[in-house]
């Protein structure tokens, strides 16, 4: 489980942190998606990549990145965590992060957002508010409460290529 104390709320991808990451597809459910995670290197940055092939036959439609997160200790200065920004570069399509926390106890019950990628490496910044619940849309995500956190390719028959070198989690 990777944890984020006050002080430490960036999880860059290193070859030591990657351990904690897992990749999972619709497979554990009957769907026919194929892909892989590998750890690459630009520079003297690491980074993890979601590449395959995600296709919606027999009721599936994703591949993905997920570990267990555990930010409860977060609030820093009676701050808390607003949202999350991620560095990512792809293949010009659209991804989702997939959040579950203690209130969401199905596998399709989970908080999401999307966001776009292109060639180059940018940041993106993910507000908490502009995540939406699956299963109920008055809920607010709150950082102490998240449990695990997916980078998804998702929803739609199309090839993956999706790199992230770090997670930040912020204030």
């Amino acid at each position: 489980m990777i944890s984020a104390a006050e002080e430490d709320i960036n999880l860059p991808f290193t070859p030591d942190s990657v351990k904690y990451w897992q990749y999972i597809s619709d497979r554990v459910m009957g769907g026919v998606s194929d892909g892989q995670l590998a750890l690459e290197q630009d520079g003297k940055m690491f980074f993890a990549r979601l590449t395959g092939n995600v296709s919606t036959k027999n009721n599936g439609g994703f591949i993905q990145l997920r570990s267990r997160i555990s930010l409860a200790n977060s609030e820093k200065d009676g701050k808390k965590i607003k949202g999350v920004r991620l560095n990512v570069r792809g293949n010009g399509e659209t991804y989702y992060i997939f959040i579950r926390t203690n209130e969401t106890q199905s596998p399709s019950d989970y908080y999401s957002a999307s966001f776009e990628t292109n060639s180059y490496w940018q940041m993106i910044d993910l507000p908490f508010n502009k995540f939406e619940r699956t299963w109920s849309n008055n809920s607010i995500l709150d950082a102490k409460n998240i449990r695990s956190f997916g980078i998804v390719a998702y929803g739609r028959d199309f090839i993956s290529d999706v790199s992230v070198s770090t997670i930040i989690f912020y204030y």
